[in-house]
């Protein structure tokens, strides 16, 4: 039925791969507009996610308000990421690692929201000696798409079988899209949103969220069988 015997991985980037909030939060400054810290981002509603919360949505609105300025705001963004955005800690040896692997697919499929996003994210790995080159796949959808159809066809054109298929994001959508493509799923409350809305208002099992990269990064790797000698004796609860 498998043919194959690879093993699949599929990342998303922002939130997950890349810590692109600074990079939000940058572009928002440049025109005027405030998006709130980190905590209070992440407890948002999906709607109310880029306009802010009680505190900045009166002033976010009026620049958000028109086509030009919408565009104009999204032309900056991409000049900030192109330039700013770093990947979150241990990501890039992680990238590099699973690259190395003959028998594992590694990619990407994303949401993000700049201008030619595909070029956007290899601009960004480039920068951090990732080769995007070297990936299996590198995908952009619309920002409302969902991934499960994207998941599925990446899964089938490798002909992996799904149980030994990995998603890792960062938000209830990942792991929602994951299950239902009957991948495993690893999902970060270090990104867009945090551990209590995934776990207590998403159902997601707390033992599939990460809270910090490092801990994703020791999740992947210890059920893909990668862990070094010893590092297999490390427990979540000293992550």
């Amino acid at each position: 039925m498998y043919p194959s015997r690879d093993r699949l991985v599929i990342f998303d980037a922002d939130g997950t791969l890349i810590d692109s909030f600074p990079v939000v939060e940058h572009a928002f400054m440049l025109h005027g507009m405030d998006i709130g810290d980190l905590k209070r981002f992440q407890r948002r509603r999906k709607l109310l996610k880029y306009i802010g919360g009680l505190r900045e949505f009166p002033r976010n609105l009026r620049q958000q308000l028109g086509k030009a300025n919408r565009k104009r705001f999204k032309h900056t963004l991409t000049d900030v990421y192109r330039s700013a955005a770093e990947p979150f800690p241990g990501m890039v040896s992680l990238l590099k690692q699973l690259i190395a692997v003959p028998d594992i697919r590694v990619g990407i499929v994303s949401r993000n929201v700049t201008m030619e996003p595909e070029e956007t994210l290899r601009i960004v790995l480039d920068r951090f000696g990732v080769d995007s080159r070297a990936l299996d796949f590198l995908r952009c959808i619309p920002h409302g798409d969902g991934k499960a159809s994207e998941f599925r066809a990446i899964r089938e054109r490798f002909a992996v079988n799904p149980l030994r298929s990995f998603a890792c994001g960062d938000e209830y959508r990942d792991y929602a899209d994951a299950s239902s493509s009957g991948m495993h799923a690893i999902i970060a409350s270090f990104g867009f949103e945090d551990h209590g809305r995934l776990v207590s208002d998403y159902n997601v099992p707390p033992e599939l969220v990460a809270r910090t990269p490092r801990e994703l990064t020791y999740l992947l790797r210890h059920a893909l069988d990668l862990l070094g000698p010893g590092e297999g004796n490390v427990h979540c609860s000293d992550i």
